[in-house]
C-alpha cells in the first residue's frame, strides 16, 4: 500500500534543463579534449617526434594543428561560458533516466552530424569525422553505464557525489579513445 501513493511531481516528465546542460557540457568537453589531443598529435608529427602518417609536409601539419587546436579550444569554451553546469545531477531515478536519455539523444544527433556533414576529402577530415563518431559511440555505450554505476553507488561512496562530473568526463574521453 505504501508504494501506491506516488507523488505526481515524481512522475512529471518535463524537460530538465539542468540535466541537459550537464550532459551536453560533458559531450562538448569530451569532443574538445579529443580534438585538442589530435591537434597535438599533428604538432608532434610536424616536430618529428612521431613517424609521419597523416601529413605530407610541415606547412600542412602546422595549418591543421592551428585550426584544430583553436577549434578544440572553442568547443571547450562553450560549456564554460554558456552552459555553466559542472555537476551531474543523478540523485533520483528520474534524474538517471533523463541523463541516460539526454546522453543517447545528444550522441545520436552529433553522430548524424559527423556522419553526413563532414566531407572525407582528406585524411585529416576523415579522422575528425572518426573522432566525432567515437565520442558519440562512447555516449551511447560507456556513459549510460557509468551514470548507472554512479547512481547505484552514490550512497555507498560519499566522494562520488563531488567528483561525478569529472569522473564521467574522464570515462567519456577514455572510452572515446577505445572507439578510435
Amino acid at each position: 500500500m505504501q508504494n501506491e501513493n506516488i507523488n505526481r511531481s515524481e512522475l512529471s516528465l518535463r524537460f530538465e534543463s539542468r540535466n541537459f546542460y550537464s550532459i551536453f557540457g560533458l559531450y562538448l568537453f569530451s569532443l574538445g579534449a579529443v580534438i585538442s589531443g589530435y591537434s597535438l598529435y599533428l604538432l608532434l608529427e610536424v616536430v618529428g617526434q612521431v613517424d609521419r602518417k597523416i601529413i605530407s609536409w610541415n606547412g600542412e601539419g602546422l595549418f591543421w594543428f592551428l585550426i584544430l587546436f583553436f577549434a578544440g579550444i572553442f568547443v571547450l569554451f562553450i560549456p564554460v561560458e554558456f552552459l555553466n553546469t559542472f555537476k551531474v545531477f543523478n540523485a533520483s531515478f528520474k534524474d538517471l533516466i533523463f541523463n541516460i536519455v539526454y546522453s543517447i539523444v545528444i550522441s545520436l544527433v552529433f553522430l548524424i552530424i559527423f556522419q553526413y556533414s563532414i566531407p572525407s576529402g582528406s585524411l585529416i577530415m576523415n579522422d575528425i569525422s572518426l573522432i566525432g563518431k567515437a565520442v558519440s559511440f562512447a555516449g551511447f555505450v560507456a556513459v549510460p553505464v557509468i551514470l548507472f554505476i554512479q547512481h547505484t553507488l552514490r550512497n555507498k561512496i560519499s566522494l562520488l557525489e563531488n567528483v561525478s562530473y569529472s569522473f564521467t568526463l574522464f570515462v567519456w574521453v577514455l572510452s572515446s579513445q577505445l572507439f578510435l
